[in-house]
């Protein structure tokens, strides 16, 4: 096991990070070139990945003091501006990740500026225990603009979705079934980083280290809807869903699938969610996800791009389902807050003007209809375009995290997803050149990666 001593040695002028990139890229090639087997070579080999990382997070953590839980990327930046980022040594970066689907409205919207300056002149925090006039504007205007009557705001996607599954399990209760409280979820699904959120998640590499996962969820195979209907029994609640799977792998499944799902929660009196906690907001072309598959939900999710990069959740619901919801039943100290919800409000501002979402589906378009030429010309790095608006995913041959590297290379920035997919999660108010850009340095990208795996065959 390397210590942190080891990792943390000092090289004049040369940050940690770079130096350890270089000690292994060394051993790499020295190993390869070993004339004679040896068993520390072929160990080295084997294992140098997951030595190379260990080195970089020790040396990231030996000069930092945020808690080591992020696998970052040596890389800082000053400012943004709309879809581009600024290093702090002056590069610009095209930014498609959006901070992961967050920034919808780019950086620095002068919209959202003015409105939080304005409202940090007046009143930044105050309690629940009072009430909030431009709080219930903007819970009006989202019940305005959904299904939902009520809106609960809190602080990010995951504490939106802890209200979700509470007011799933608080209906039940309250109509005298408190025995009803399991809730069907889906794998490659992403719920959050709380312990119930986790458990929802289902996944390992997650929930791994914390004890046993919270009760209550099970888990059944993407789109399979006989697996649905045989985890359905007395002691379910409701059917949680994303509309298309971010993390996941940017996948989604037959709108067929989604009003069957419907069609079983009517019948057996179950509430059906939808986590739009990424897909909401504008992202996949209309304000909400759930609108364009024509299936109505009970309950729903809110959060990343609502407040446009500030940080701010919801949990929307019809009346019925949150008749279990009471004075004292959930709360939140900072959710709601003067500041999150004048960002709220900004937002919908700009996204409700009109042509907002045709700009969206035809960005989308455009974007698609290019990332498919580059495919068909690089089979060999690669292999599928899929995704709604502008959630849209890259499936590719070579490792998805080498793809991300070599477009970051080229001064794009995108996120990795599972299923071997990168996310292109370009701001909703890209422009044509901007998607050309991207295109061109997807291109170039693919070109140094055609060439890595060709000399690695000669090699």
């Amino acid at each position: 096991m390397l210590t942190r001593s080891a990792a943390s040695i000092e090289c004049p002028h040369v940050p940690p990070q770079k130096a350890a990139r270089f000690v292994f890229g060394w051993l790499a090639v020295a190993c390869a070139k070993a004339h004679a087997p040896w068993r520390l070579s072929n160990w080295l080999l084997s294992n140098l990945a997951a030595l190379k990382q260990q080195v970089i997070a020790m040396t990231n953590s030996a000069t930092s003091h945020l808690l080591p839980v992020f696998a970052r990327v040596d890389l800082g930046f000053e400012r943004g501006e709309g879809a581009w980022l600024v290093a702090t040594n002056g590069d610009r970066y095209l930014d498609f990740t959006s901070g992961v689907a967050v920034n919808a409205l780019g950086h620095c919207h002068p919209q959202l500026v003015a409105a939080l300056q304005e409202q940090a002149t007046k009143l930044w925090h105050m309690s629940n225990l009072f009430k909030s006039p431009d709080g219930d504007k903007l819970a009006a205007r989202l019940c305005e603009q959904s299904f939902a009557d009520y809106v609960f705001f809190c602080n990010s996607g995951a504490e939106a979705m802890e209200c979700v599954i509470k007011v799933m399990r608080k209906y039940h209760a309250a109509k005298g079934h408190p025995e009803r409280y399991r809730i069907v979820t889906f794998e490659g699904a992403f719920h959050g980083r709380t312990l119930a959120t986790l458990a929802a998640t289902g996944s390992a590499k997650y929930l791994e280290g914390f004890g046993p996962p919270m009760d209550g969820f099970d888990q059944v195979p993407h789109g399979d809807l006989e697996a649905v209907k045989k985890a359905i029994g007395p002691h379910t609640a409701g059917i949680l869903i994303e509309p298309v799977q971010g993390e996941g792998g940017v996948r989604s499944a037959p709108n067929a699938f989604f009003k069957a799902l419907r069609e079983l929660c009517d019948k057996h009196g179950l509430l059906l969610a939808f986590d739009e906690v990424q897909t909401g907001m504008g992202r996949t072309g209309d304000l909400f996800a759930y609108k364009r598959l024509g299936v109505t939900p009970d309950v729903m999710s809110l959060a990343k791009a609502l407040g446009g990069g500030f940080p701010i959740g919801a949990c929307l619901a019809t009346a019925e389902a949150a008749s279990g919801m009471t004075p004292g039943s959930h709360g939140s100290t900072f959710g709601g807050n003067p500041l999150a919800i004048a960002a709220a409000n900004a937002v919908l501002d700009v996204m409700l003007k009109p042509g907002f979402f045709d700009h969206v589906q035809k960005m989308s378009l455009l974007l698609k209809q290019k990332l498919a030429s580059v495919v068909d010309r690089y089979p060999n790095v690669l292999s599928e375009v899929r995704g709604e608006g502008l959630l849209v995913g890259v499936k590719a041959v070579v490792p998805s995290g080498d793809l991300v590297n070599a477009l970051r290379e080229q001064k794009l920035l995108t996120v990795g997803a599972g299923d071997n997919v990168v996310r292109f999660l370009a701001p909703l108010i890209v422009n044509e050149a901007e998607i050309e850009q991207s295109v061109q340095m997807l291109e170039r990208a693919c070109i140094a990666l055609s060439g890595a795996a060709l000399k690695k065959v000669a090699g």
